[in-house]
Order: structure tokens, then sequence, then C-alpha cells
């Protein structure tokens, strides 16, 4: 069996994490006996460089004829890089708000699992930590504030911005079926997370969610406000398993919990659609200040590469085994700088962004 992959490596340190994602997915097809066709399409700022345009419509074809997409990281920092002297609607992040919405992409899905190797490394104490957490969080990625109508005039002689927060049910209803399905393959509880005590939008999505509950027995529904849930996340991340919420909340709760398992760069993501087809990246930015340096941690990369074998291709055992590859090279001591002990410990190695992906391949 051949599946088509089409490859966005992006900005920044985009390049150097796809390469190592790139590196696992080829032997662990060798292993499992199928193979990928990688297609290299330019995307964000790379794409604005050579062409104008963050999502170029070859790109764009590209990445409707394959079977998935995996993506490194875009954007540059921002007030320097030249990319953000450009219209809203040209810049970078223009071009993946548009990929996901062209593409159908409205289910994110963004786990977030604190290894115990890494214990050291979460900002939260011992006795918050307790036993550890495994979180899977379900983020709306097509509605809400980033896509609405937006505005920028002069009021009786100020200037006013408008940005329009709009959920549809259907697209509240889709979400809540996933986040349902997901939880009773867990065996977990459900919190829906909103701001109903102010937003109309939150109280339309606090309303399906207890409908569809009412049909998914088998689940056990709560609510929580977004505030609540932002204080609870640092209090005492063990109680949650499966959390659902709207686009921008989702958003910034994602990063949250990226923190308190110690990096950003421990943490992958999915962006779903109807089917099969689904874009796979990192949670982190393109991390311009280390750029070219050879020092970023691949590793939410190669997990997204696993999620994009377990949830796209339907490989389940080539899935399980990168990421028991992950946990393997961690307890074998390997650490890139960003997860690297503030103070040096026995049988800890620094490892180099190449290195990690070579030792990776050595214990697939």
């Amino acid at each position: 069996m051949e599946y088509k992959v089409t490859v966005l490596r992006g900005d920044g340190i985009g390049p150097e994490i796809v390469g190592e994602a790139k590196k696992v997915l080829k032997k662990v097809a060798e292993l499992e006996g199928f193979s990928l066709h990688f297609q290299e399409e330019l995307f964000g700022g790379a794409a604005i460089d050579a062409c104008g345009e963050p999502l170029p419509e070859k790109t764009l074809r590209a990445c409707r004829e394959s079977d998935a997409v995996l993506m490194g990281s875009i954007g540059g920092q921002v007030g320097v890089s030249p990319w953000y002297k450009l219209p809203v609607e040209k810049r970078p992040e223009a071009g993946l708000l548009r990929l996901r919405k062209e593409l159908g992409l409205f289910c994110n899905l963004r786990p977030a699992k604190l290894y115990p190797e890494l214990r050291a490394a979460s900002p939260l104490k011992e006795e918050i930590i307790g036993e550890g957490f495994d979180i899977m969080m379900i983020r709306e990625l097509t509605g809400g504030l980033y896509f609405g109508e937006k505005s920028l005039r002069v009021e009786n002689g100020e200037e006013v911005a408008r940005d329009e927060l709009i959920y549809r049910a259907h697209e509240i209803e889709r979400i809540a079926k996933i986040a349902f399905s997901l939880a009773k393959e867990r065996g977990a509880d459900l919190v829906s997370v909103d701001k109903a005590n102010v937003l109309e939008s939150s109280r339309l999505w606090r309303k399906i969610f207890t409908e569809e509950g009412e049909k998914e027995k088998e689940v056990v529904l709560s609510h929580a406000l977004v505030d609540s849930m932002a204080m609870q996340l640092v209090r005492n991340p063990g109680k949650f398993s499966v959390i659902a919420t709207e686009n921008m909340f989702g958003d910034i709760l994602s990063d949250e919990m990226a923190e308190i398992t110690g990096s950003l760069g421990m943490l992958p993501s999915a962006s779903l659609g109807e089917k099969d087809f689904g874009l796979y990246e990192p949670s982190g930015g393109s991390a311009p200040d280390i750029a070219g340096q050879n020092m970023a941690n691949p590793l939410a990369t190669v997990l997204s590469a696993a999620m994009l074998l377990r949830f796209s291709l339907h490989e389940k055992g080539a899935a399980d085994r990168v990421e028991k590859a992950v946990e393997k090279v961690l307890q074998k001591g390997f650490r890139t700088k960003d997860i690297f002990p503030k103070q040096k410990e026995e049988d800890i190695v620094l490892l180099s962004c190449s290195e990690m992906g070579d030792e990776l391949v050595k214990v697939l």
C-alpha cells in the first residue's frame, strides 16, 4: 500500500523538525510494510518569499490530492519579519486559516501528556502533578472570532475595531459528536468549556452539548467556564481527560496545557475533516531565534506524524511503534535543549534535533 503525504516544511525550525519526522515515517513504513510518497510544497513565509502568497494554489491542490498533510511551523518574529508589514490577509497565519477552511478541517485534536521522565520539566509542583495527566483537547477550528467579519474604521474621530463571533448549530453539533465519541473510547468524562454567563454563542454551545449528552448516556458531561478551566488546569490537571471547546478558547488553553507538560516541543496536533483526511503539525511556533541551529525539539512533530498514521492512514501498528519509540528515547535519557534539566543529572544526554531523529530510528 502506498500513501501520498504532502509536506509543508514552513518557516523557522519547520524544515528541521519536519525532516526528522519524515526520517521516522520512512523507517516505520519500511518496518510495517507500506510505502509513503512525500510531495513537498511551499507554504507560509517561505511561499510569500517565493511567490507572494502564503498559500499558493499549487500547494492547496497538492493538499487536496493527498491522503494527509504533514506541516512544520510557519511565521516569523512579529514586528521584525517583513512578512508582518504585509496586509493581514497576506501574512503566513492567514494562509493557515485559509488552508483549514479550504480543506474543511473543523476539528483540532491536541493531546497533552506528561511523560514520567519529564516531570521535572513541568512548572507545576510535585503535589499538583500527582500521578501525572493525559488530556485530549478537542478544539473547533473553523468558526468563532477568527473567521468572523472584521473591520477597522474611524467613528467620531477615533479608531474602532470590530471582530464578529459567529457559531452555527451544525458547527457545534459535529464537534460535540466527535468529543463524545473520543470520551467513550477513553472511558472518560467529558468537560465542555464555554463562557455561557456572558456570550450568546457560548449559550448555544452549552445547549447543544447538553442535548448531545442526553443521548450519550455512557459519558458523564460537565460544563466549565473558560476562566475557571484556565485556573483548574494548573491546580489539578489530573482530573481532566477529554475537554471540548470553541476556537479561540481552545487556542489559548492548549498552549497552557503545553506549558504544564514542560515544553511546547512535546505537543502534537491533528486537524481533521469529515472523513479520514487530516493536517498534522506540532503545537509550537516557528521559533525563529533558534532556526538553523539544529537544536529544536522534533518530538512534537514526530508525535504528530504518529497521529497521521493513526487517524488518516489507519496504520495503527505503525502509530503505536512511533509513540513507543518516543517513550523509549526519553527513558534512555535523551533530551533536546528545551527539555534538558536545569541541573545536570546522571545519564541525561543532550541531543541536537537531528540526533534525536537518529535515536528514534535506532529504537524503531
